[in-house]
Formats: C-alpha cells, sequence, structure tokens
C-alpha cells in the first residue's frame, strides 16, 4: 500500500470522526472551521502513519518468532 493510499484511508477515518470531535470542540467554547482544522489533519495523518508502521513492525516481529 503507497503512502498516499494510506493518507486517503486515514484522512477517511478522521472525517468519520470529525462531527463528533467539532460538536465536542463547540461545546467547550470553541468553534470549527475546515481552515483551523488542516493543521490537525495534517498532524493525525503523522500520527497514523506512525502507528502504522509500529503495527507493521510488531506484526513483522511476530512472524519471525
Amino acid at each position: 500500500m503507497s503512502n498516499q493510499d494510506k493518507t486517503m484511508e486515514f484522512m477517511q477515518i478522521a472525517m468519520k470522526y470529525l462531527p463528533e470531535a467539532k460538536q465536542q470542540l463547540e461545546g467547550a467554547g470553541i468553534e470549527l472551521s475546515m481552515e483551523m482544522i488542516q493543521p490537525f489533519m495534517t498532524l493525525f495523518t503523522k500520527v497514523m502513519n506512525d502507528a502504522y508502521e509500529l503495527g507493521k513492525s510488531d506484526a513483522l516481529k511476530e512472524m519471525q518468532k
């Protein structure tokens, strides 16, 4: 799977939970706009890539046992 494919999958996951995040932020008095969310989406993608690589590494280690 290419990095671009993974990034698209991660963005789909983020969009799935965006309404819930927006509701919670607005409940805390923080208005959320698409301009404001872009840096967080970039950060989310980095976190998801690291988590994916960690899981992949763990799986490979398990297979070698």
